[in-house]
C-alpha cells in the first residue's frame, strides 16, 4: 500500500472573529476563516493580487484559548489536516466543504486590543503563542476518537 500524508501549513489573518461554541459532551470548537493572500505577475508582467479564504476548526481546550485571544485582522500560523465534508441543506441542495483540522495554532505579533471587550490583552513577550508547547497536549477532536459530532 502507497503511504499517504494529509498536512498542511497556512498563515493569514482572520477575517472575522473567532466563532466558539460547545459539543454536547462540553468539548469546545472553534472556528474561524484566514485570508491568505498571494502576489503574482499575469503573462502581461503586470502585479495582481489574489485571497484564498481557508476556514479552519480547532478543538478542545486550544479552542478555548482561540476564541480568547483572537480577534479579525490577527494573524496566525495554522498547522493541521484538510478534511472535506458534504451535507444536504434545508431546501434539499448538496453542499461540500475543504477545511482545516487544526493541530497547532500560533499566534503572530502582538495583539494590542480585545475589540470585543475593550480592554487589552498580553501574549508573551516573544510575540509568538505556539498553543501545543504552551498549554500542553489537546484533544485533536472528533478525528482522534470519532465520537464526537461536528455541531455545524
Amino acid at each position: 500500500m502507497a503511504a499517504s500524508l494529509n498536512k498542511v501549513f497556512i498563515m493569514g489573518n482572520l477575517t472575522r472573529d473567532p466563532e466558539l461554541r460547545y459539543v454536547p459532551s462540553g468539548m469546545a470548537v472553534a472556528n474561524f476563516t484566514v485570508a491568505v493572500n498571494r502576489v503574482y505577475k499575469d503573462k502581461a508582467g503586470e502585479k495582481k493580487e489574489d485571497a484564498t479564504f481557508i476556514r479552519v476548526v480547532v478543538w478542545g481546550k486550544m479552542a478555548e484559548v482561540c476564541g480568547e485571544y483572537l480577534a479579525k485582522g490577527r494573524a496566525v500560523l495554522v498547522e493541521g489536516r484538510l478534511q472535506s465534508r458534504t451535507w444536504d441543506s434545508p431546501d434539499g441542495k448538496k453542499n461540500s466543504i475543504v477545511e482545516v483540522i487544526a493541530n497547532s495554532v500560533q499566534f503572530i505579533g502582538a495583539k494590542e486590543k480585545d475589540t470585543r471587550e475593550g480592554s487589552p490583552k498580553h501574549v508573551p513577550a516573544d510575540n509568538v503563542v505556539d498553543l501545543d508547547s504552551e498549554f500542553g497536549g489537546f484533544d485533536k477532536g472528533p478525528g482522534a476518537n470519532g465520537d464526537e459530532e461536528i455541531p455545524f
